[in-house]
């Protein structure tokens, strides 16, 4: 039987089956481990980046860089870890790779579209980093009119349109999921016994095919702007920039949920297999990712406080943020409820999970402060916001990310990796980024503005931390790295269920074949039904 499982691996991941087999398959499963091998890149392009824009900033004086370099440094490291990891991370990788399989399904409803969509994020990488090694470009990631439309003398157009490219692949993902789900479940698998990581990756879906448009046409305003010379943005042409924050924000505050929502599907799944129970609420889980999915796009407005919108305009803004965390706390207190009187194993998966309910909840209450209006006019614009956005997306989607990925890599590769090294890794992380991120809350107060090279000496200290803070945190990233590529040539050869976790995908071989399931499952029990698995290992 293990020889059997380590010539399927073989089969699966060797080389020999040649890079063109690789380069126009339609397996969604090697279609996501493309996908994971090109955000990996990005990644680490992003970190290098983020560790440049951390040394210039332990001194206060803009010595490292010259300040046109640093705005150049903080535009590429949003650009690239915002459009080319934080979008595709999860949904791309791991949803590609397992929600056909998590619904009994042989493959995405578009095998070929799928692949399209790979080679489109590959394009649109290829743009932006075409636009860094040609000399960059220093708008900020928001690409903020008039400057990015009449004033920057950067590659701003080479720059959009790769974001642009790369939204039509988040588009074609999220299509392909919505078919699928609706079209290719198994047999008895109706929609309330789905996972809930099909659930949070569907919701997410709907945001992908209805938002990502609205970029990509506030995208083309921008370059018939910058390029025609066309009044849209620009007042000196008779246009409006606070249009161009309506437009961008109407899609980029539900692209924040693009990015956390199939963290939140991936926590369900880790919570419930390591507290050996069924998940507490799980109608309402359910429903709390079509709520958020909904609601996200309500709330754009709370961007635009300080931008001439007027006060009642404000307080409906205010009250929707307010409102659009309900969904959100409703999963942690459903997560909470569940691991009350479980059996919990401390895995690395769950110490994943657990960083990511402690960051994430940082992360939402202090969205809370700039849903106010009068604290927002404070801290809009400073570290705190920075801090706030980086809980979210780094601490939540990040978090996710990896215990999604130690959770199910032994199904993907066939192996298991060092769980010492794992569990060191995941500590240091959760350690790492908190002294990364939560002086930047107190340098927020304190009223340091982002996207300044140099800064008041008063706030050295408070900076200093943050930036050993950024060394421990990658060291908390680069080990994973290390033993997660170890363990596909020496890792212990891993069985098709080593946690004893319910659901479709661990009833399959590890990897599973190409074909997923040699007979089409028919579903009987509720999502989260551990007595099949106990009897089973009985």
């Amino acid at each position: 039987m293990i020889t059997a499982a380590v010539q399927q691996r073989t089969n699966y991941l060797n080389s020999s089956y040649g890079l063109k087999s690789w380069l126009l398959t339609k397996d969604h499963k090697r279609i996501a481990l493309l996908y994971f091998a090109t955000i990996t890149l990005f990644f680490f392009i992003g970190g290098i980046f983020a560790t440049l824009i951390r040394i210039e900033l332990v001194t206060p004086e803009s010595d490292l860089v010259s300040a046109e370099t640093y705005n150049k440094l903080f535009t590429m490291h949003g650009v690239i870890m915002v459009f080319f990891f934080l979008v595709p991370s999860i949904p791309a990788t791991l949803g590609n790779f397992f929600l056909p399989i998590m619904i009994g399904a042989r493959d995405l409803a578009f095998p070929k579209i799928n692949l399209l969509s790979w080679y489109l994020l590959i394009i649109g990488g290829a743009l932006a980093f075409f636009a860094m090694f040609a000399g960059g470009v220093d708008t900020g990631w928001t690409f903020y009119t008039p400057y990015s439309t009449s004033y920057s003398n950067t590659w701003v157009i080479a720059t959009a349109l790769g974001i642009f490219v790369a939204g039509f692949s988040s588009i074609l993902t999220g299509l392909n999921f919505i078919v699928t789900v609706h079209r290719m479940r198994a047999p008895g698998m109706t929609f309330f016994r789905m996972p809930l990581f099909v659930w949070a990756n569907y919701a997410t879906a709907l945001i992908q095919v209805l938002g990502t448009p609205v970029l990509a046409v506030t995208l083309v305003l921008v370059f018939c702007e910058r390029l025609l010379h066309i009044g849209i943005f620009d007042p000196a042409l008779g246009g409006d920039p606070v249009l161009f924050q309506h437009l961008f924000w109407f899609y980029s505050h539900p692209a924040v949920y693009i990015m956390v929502l199939p963290g939140m599907g991936v926590i369900s799944e880790l919570i419930s297999t390591f507290s050996r129970k069924p998940i507490y609420g799980y109608g309402m889980i359910a429903a709390s990712s079509l709520s958020i999915a909904v609601i996200g796009f309500l709330v754009w407005g709370h961007h635009l406080f300080v931008s001439t919108q007027s006060v009642y305009a404000g307080m409906v803004f205010s009250f929707l943020s307010y409102f659009v965390a309900i969904p959100s706390a409703i999963k942690v207190f459903n997560w909470t409820a569940t691991l009350y009187k479980g059996s919990i194993s401390f895995e690395t998966p769950m110490l994943y999970a657990f960083g990511f309910i402690g960051l994430f909840t940082i992360g939402g209450l202090t969205g809370l402060f700039l849903a106010s209006l009068g604290l927002d006019v404070h801290v809009t614009d400073t570290y705190f916001v920075i801090a706030h956005f980086h809980y979210v997306m780094v601490g939540g989607t990040i978090m996710a990310y990896m215990g999604g990925l130690h959770y199910w890599w032994p199904k993907m590769t066939g192996r298991m990796y060092p769980d010492g090294w794992a569990k060191l890794s995941a500590g240091i992380t959760f350690l790492g980024f908190n002294l990364t991120f939560f002086p930047q809350f107190i340098l927020g107060y304190l009223g340091m503005p982002r996207r300044y090279a140099a800064y008041p000496p008063e706030f050295q200290v408070l900076h200093v931390l943050s930036s050993a803070g950024a060394s421990v945190l990658a060291v908390g990233y680069l080990i994973p790295a290390i033993y997660f590529a170890w363990s596909l040539k020496y890792g212990p050869i891993a069985g098709a269920n080593p946690w004893g976790a319910s659901g479709l995908e661990w009833k399959t071989s590890s990897p599973p074949p190409t074909h997923n399931f040699d007979e089409i499952p028919i579903v009987t029990q509720e999502a989260y039904d551990y007595s099949t698995v106990e009897a089973e290992v009985a």
